[in-house]
């Protein structure tokens, strides 16, 4: 089963990480630098493009940031992912607290934030752990869920909508036992399916980027466990290594062309970034998003285009 649509419409997710989305991969001093850039500069303005625009956005949100500080044994209790390319304890470092002591591994003041603005907060895991990888039992990913949960219930959240770490998706019949009811699917492009080469997949993606090709546009569908899965349409890539030779015109041509076709065959763009990403150059890509969302805006102003958070177009689904 799949939905229809009487317009075209943009949905919006964004993983919202700070230092939890590459803890197991970055030099720890750069990431968190990173992440205070992401806190200071692009959570706000971001989150104040959305809301002069009034946009509801899905902010998938790793539940560890739900929290101001965390309470004694609370790390010991978790179950952590055994991933085979870490070499140290998953939580090995993390802190106790509280936000203002470590603000890149607590963020409640900003959840809050985005509770005050109307935005969808959704879920990213609890420390983002990868569901899809050997490495995360289901024990490990009910862990994540049942905490992700309970901090959330904590500022009267009900988490909706899920996106899975990297993208890695697994362990899809434990979302429903904890209350999700859509996820964000792969991006509907052969270069995003884990079986394709991934070499060559990582160079047409690039390829594709750099033309200004049109990012497919989507529908969501109802999957074996009852859920909407929402695939992706494209992500906002960040300007670091080679991926600096593509400008940010192309970077916008792809972006825009995917909302005209989606308002054309009203068909929904389902863009997404991790906010994270834009701190390798925040003007220029907060300059790029805001380009992108004034584009919409104008769909939108023109009833040729909603804006939908992933919670919303659940809502459709369901109804």
């Amino acid at each position: 089963m799949s939905l229809s649509l009487d317009r075209g419409a943009l949905t919006l997710s964004l993983d919202f990480e700070l230092v939890w989305g590459s803890r197991d991969l970055l030099d720890p001093e750069a990431l968190s630098r990173q992440a205070a850039v992401t806190r200071a500069q692009v959570f706000p303005a971001l989150l104040g493009m959305l809301s002069r625009h009034g946009m509801q956005a899905t902010w998938a949100t790793v539940g560890h940031l739900f929290l101001e500080r965390a309470e004694p044994g609370l790390h010991q209790r978790l179950s952590p992912p055994t991933h085979s390319w870490m070499r140290r304890p998953w939580l090995e470092g993390v802190p106790p607290g509280p936000e203002a002591e470590a603000p890149t591994f607590y963020g409640r003041s900003l959840v809050q934030r985005l509770l005050e603005a109307g935005q969808e907060v959704g879920s990213h895991g609890f420390t983002h752990a990868i569901f899809g990888d050997e490495g995360c039992s289901a024990e490990v990913a009910r862990s994540e869920l049942s905490s992700s949960v309970r901090a959330a219930a904590e500022l009267g959240v009900g988490l909706r909508s899920f996106v899975f770490p990297r993208n890695r998706i697994g362990h899809r019949e434990l979302l429903v036992e904890h209350g999700f009811g859509c996820y964000r699917g792969l991006d509907a492009s052969w270069h995003s399916d884990p079986e394709a080469f991934r070499p060559l997949a990582r160079l047409a993606h690039l390829a594709e980027v750099a033309r200004g090709k049109q990012a497919p546009t989507v529908l969501p569908f109802r999957d074996e466990h009852g859920l909407w899965c929402i695939p992706g349409s494209a992500s906002f890539l960040p300007i670091d290594g080679v991926r600096r030779l593509i400008p940010v015109r192309q970077r916008v041509k792809r972006a825009t062309r995917c909302l005209e076709a989606a308002s054309r065959d009203r068909r929904i763009a389902h863009l997404w970034l991790h906010p994270i990403n834009l701190a390798s150059n925040p003007p220029l890509l907060l300059g790029m998003m805001e380009r992108v969302l004034d584009h919409a805006a104008r769909l939108r102003d023109q009833g040729r285009l909603e804006v939908l958070s992933m919670g919303q177009v659940l809502d459709r689904c369901q109804a």
